[in-house]
């Protein structure tokens, strides 16, 4: 069954290659990205992006993991009952 929620990133240590790793990840899982938008601070230079998934507790799980993962990237979730 497919749940809906959203993942909230932020990105702490901005470079274009921890962006480049982030988009990657994105488009692999763009099947249950139902909506994205990205913030930047540019007084600190750290970036937030909010996405609307809808898919399984698994392929929401591992977005978000494998955002987590990445160094200076902190990602976290929250699904509809």
């Amino acid at each position: 069954m497919d749940r809906l929620g959203v993942i909230g990133i932020v990105l702490s240590k901005p470079c274009k290659e921890t962006a480049a790793k982030v988009q990657a990840i994105l488009s692999d899982h763009a099947d249950i990205i139902a909506g994205r938008m990205g913030v930047p601070d540019r007084e600190t230079g750290m970036n937030a992006i909010a996405l609307i998934v809808k898919g399984s507790n698994e392929a929401i799980s591992a977005l978000s993991g494998k955002l987590g993962r990445l160094d200076g990237v902190c990602a976290r979730s929250a699904l509809a009952i």
